[in-house]
């Protein structure tokens, strides 16, 4: 066990989101936001900080929780990942905990992150819709450094040499954004279960389906996905994203 602390990072977009337009300013005014909205995988990504500094390399391969984004964390915006319940009475990490992500703006939290230390077994894909699956090498954007690009210092999976947890929520991201999505588009939640660890350097193959289509805010997708390494499993998600906005 490590002392649970709250940890404070300045959020800040990944050059590869700007293929999303919200995640520009020119993108978000035009969708009436101030300024660029932070990806919501890189939050997620800031939000794992809490559970891996504590519980290693084994919440990286086992665990798991969900995350739902509530409101945008803008590009600049001081974010403190604070963990709200979980705790032992010791300053340690029990076996489930709340991570909110907070800024200084009026309505708080932005995200909240429930977390599970085992993160549960694979479920097999729901009926639905079928997409392209495609393969893709677990390296450079997609790699141990996510999250040390986007300004965390931990470097756990760097040191190892494993891919860093919030590249599962991204890879469901590309396939929203290659298959499903209509101009800007907003990730709203995901369901993240980490079933193995991911040497970097991998080929992974990316199997997804269409669980569920509807209307709020905007026209949403809940898919599911599978992140397999040589016919393994190693990653499991739920994904939700408004795929076009009203």
């Amino acid at each position: 066990m490590t002392d649970l602390a709250t940890w404070t990072v300045t959020a800040r977009n990944l050059p590869e989101h700007a293929r999303n337009p919200i995640h520009t300013d020119a993108g978000a005014q035009a969708a009436g936001f101030p300024r660029a909205l932070v990806a919501g995988v890189t939050t997620y990504a800031y939000l794992c900080h809490p559970p891996m500094a504590a519980w290693g390399l084994d919440w990286v391969a086992n665990g798991g929780g969900e995350v739902r984004f509530r409101r945008p964390v803008f590009d600049g915006d001081l974010l403190r990942c604070a963990p709200v319940t979980g705790d032992d009475g010791d300053g340690d990490l029990g076996d489930d905990i709340v991570i909110e992500a907070r800024t200084d703006e009026p309505e708080q939290p932005r995200a909240v992150f429930t977390v599970q230390r085992h993160g549960g077994r694979l479920e097999p894909m729901r009926d639905g819709e079928d997409l392209e699956p495609f393969t893709v090498l677990l390296d450079g954007d997609l790699g141990a450094d996510y999250a040390g690009r986007a300004g965390d210092d931990l470097g756990l999976c760097e040191h190892h040499r494993v891919v860093h947890p919030g590249v599962w929520p991204a890879l469901g991201n590309q396939v929203m954004h290659t298959q499903l999505v209509r101009g800007s588009w907003i990730h709203t939640r995901s369901i993240v279960r980490h079933h193995g660890l991911a040497p970097v350097g991998s080929t992974a193959e990316v199997r997804s389906r269409v669980v569920r289509r509807f209307t709020a805010h905007g026209e949403r997708a809940v898919i599911d996905v599978h992140i397999a390494i040589d016919s393994a499993i190693v990653a499991s998600l739920e994904h939700e994203a408004i795929i076009e906005l009203p």
